[in-house]
């Protein structure tokens, strides 16, 4: 049980730092640093940068809180 515990522990701290990854992605193409790929409808569109912002909060504060467990 605590195997299992522990692997959806790491899944789930995957997914959070998937999330912030991904959410920053948004933010830089919403502001239009990042302009790849060049068909993206998210590029220079800044609802994409908050959307981004707010993903990227939700997958730190699920790695937050995981951090904050044992066990």
């Amino acid at each position: 049980m605590e195997s299992l515990r522990s692997l959806l522990r790491v899944l789930y701290m995957a997914l959070g730092g998937l999330m912030v990854f991904s959410g920053l992605f948004w933010a830089l193409q919403g502001l239009g640093i990042i302009m790849w790929p060049a068909d993206s409808f998210m590029l220079a569109d800044r609802a994409w940068t908050l959307y981004g912002l707010i993903w990227a909060a939700i997958g730190a504060g699920l790695i937050w809180v995981l951090r904050g467990r044992r066990g």
